[in-house]
């Protein structure tokens, strides 16, 4: 592997305190002998090439705060995606006195979506069924390649009828509090199905509330042109009573509302038709470019020469010899390494390209550089980025020497690499992998923190540089 190196050495020698003799050999020794060790310090800059290339695994942890639903044909394969929730019940609440069965008038299935992916013109058939076989634990992780025939038979449609829908025609969307409208799916359930729910009267807590009711498998029957963004799912429960009030009788009506909140689990089921193909195809062109899918679980691996590393920074630590006054002899000095920049610039290539039916396809928001080995653990334990194992980079923009603007990631592995050097490995490569990820963060009047990092499950197609292309990492180190 090619290395270039640009040398900057600065000696830093401590401050002279002489002592004049009426000898001579004293004078001519006081240099040596009042010259310490650790005296000097090294600063070098050197540049590494590494290598790159494309990933895939079968599937991601579903942990979404909103949900993928539909059908869509992309050049990276047909995206089939399906929702499994359980409903969060109102803990200790009961009917009024008076409450029958017979007193439901209608139960429906409400989803919000916030955006959507396609064709906004071409329908979709939505259709819902009751998970009739076992449920999930809340403390459980799933994978979005979950079998769904673990879950739910399908047996029988829960809705009176399949619902069409047309994304931007937004039927029965409803106005929030601000005023907006939000694109709301209304699905009334059918007579079997109402029933059956509402046999349920007594909410004592969520776990017998999950025995009794497991939840709802959502997905689409037909349609291979659209996906929307699902944010909210609730189903509402109408109902009327009547009661003696005054000698008279008094009817109340009323709704109440089960919702697929933070309290329960719900799993976003992902399918990718054909990936194995299209995955070889990107891997055929990874001398020159790489790609990073989401929510198809491709990555592009990153693979840094740390064997190489180590034995560059290693031998410049080594200074030459100097006089040591208690040996008094000439000793070799090895200095303590200090990496003060590691640079890496990743490209985005594929920015502006919006002239196709792919144009939504676009770079993901935030990317994370994690080690291979402690991926699975960081997003299971909803770890978040720290020097020694991940390292976030939000899209960033800039403008070249002709004005033109561009896109890339950028990622200081100063620290990062000052742990490895410091903890010696047997790996003479380092494997890090580029994962697109959904931030949350909360702000105060004087910070930003980052509260979650999670695998990214909306739609995202990011198209870097890859190494061979011109990439490098730039060094700056020292030695103390």
């Amino acid at each position: 592997m090619e290395l270039k190196r640009n040398h900057l050495i600065v000696g830093l020698l401590a401050a002279f305190t002489c002592v004049w003799t009426a000898c001579k050999n004293d004078v001519a020794n006081t240099g040596e002998s009042i010259l310490e060790i650790d005296d000097k310090v090294i600063v070098l800059a050197d540049t590494f090439s590494f290598r790159s290339g494309i990933d895939s695994c079968d599937a991601i942890i579903s942990q979404a705060d909103s949900f993928l639903l539909g059908e869509i044909e992309t050049d990276y394969g047909l995206l089939r995606a399906s929702i499994l929730t359980q409903l969060a019940c109102p803990e200790g609440y009961e009917y009024p006195a008076g409450f029958t069965v017979d007193s439901v008038d209608s139960i429906c299935l409400f989803m919000a979506y916030s955006s959507w992916v396609g064709d906004d013109r071409a329908p979709m058939a939505i259709n819902a069924y009751k998970i009739d076989k076992k449920t999930f634990r809340y403390s459980g992780t799933y994978a979005t390649d979950l079998n769904i025939d673990d879950y739910c038979t399908r047996n029988k449609s829960i809705l009176t009828n399949r619902r069409i829908v047309v994304a931007s025609e937004k039927m029965d969307s409803v106005s929030n509090s601000s005023g907006t409208y939000v694109p709301m799916v209304r699905m009334r359930v059918n007579d079997d199905f109402m029933r059956d729910f509402a046999s349920i009267q007594k909410f004592e807590s969520q776990e017998q509330f999950n025995e009794l009711f497991n939840g709802l498998l959502i997905e689409t029957s037909f349609g291979s042109s659209t996906v929307l963004n699902i944010t909210d799912i609730a189903l509402g429960v109408y109902y009327h009573f009547s009661y003696q009030k005054a000698g008279r009788d008094t009817t109340v009506s009323d709704m109440k509302a089960f919702y697929a909140n933070s309290e329960v689990r719900t799993v976003n089921h992902l399918q990718y038709r054909d990936k194995k193909q299209w995955v070889e195809m990107l891997q055929n062109d990874s001398d020159t470019y790489n790609y990073i899918i989401a929510p198809a679980g491709v990555y592009t691996r990153m693979m840094f020469p740390m064997a190489q590393i180590s034995e560059v920074i290693e031998q410049h630590m080594r200074i030459d010899s100097v006089w040591d006054k208690d040996l008094n002899q000439m000793q070799y000095v090895d200095k303590r390494p200090y990496v003060n920049k590691a640079q890496v610039r990743i490209p985005v290539e594929n920015m502006t390209e919006t002239n196709d039916r792919n144009d939504w396809l676009v770079p993901a928001s935030y990317m994370l550089l994690i080690k291979e080995n402690s991926m699975e653990r960081f997003f299971k334990n909803h770890e978040l980025p720290t020097d020694t194992c991940a390292l976030l980079s939000e899209l960033k923009q800039g403008t070249d020497s002709i004005g033109d603007t561009f896109y890339y990631y950028s990622y200081d592995l100063s620290d990062f690499l000052t742990n490895q050097l410091r903890h010696a490995s047997t790996d003479s490569v380092l494997n890090m992998l580029l994962v697109p990820v959904t931030v949350q963060s909360s702000t105060t009047s004087s910070t930003t923190a980052i509260t979650s990092v999670r695998q990214q499950q909306t739609i995202s197609a990011t198209k870097i540089r890859s190494a061979k292309n011109g990439l490098i990492l730039e060094l700056v180190y020292s030695g103390f």
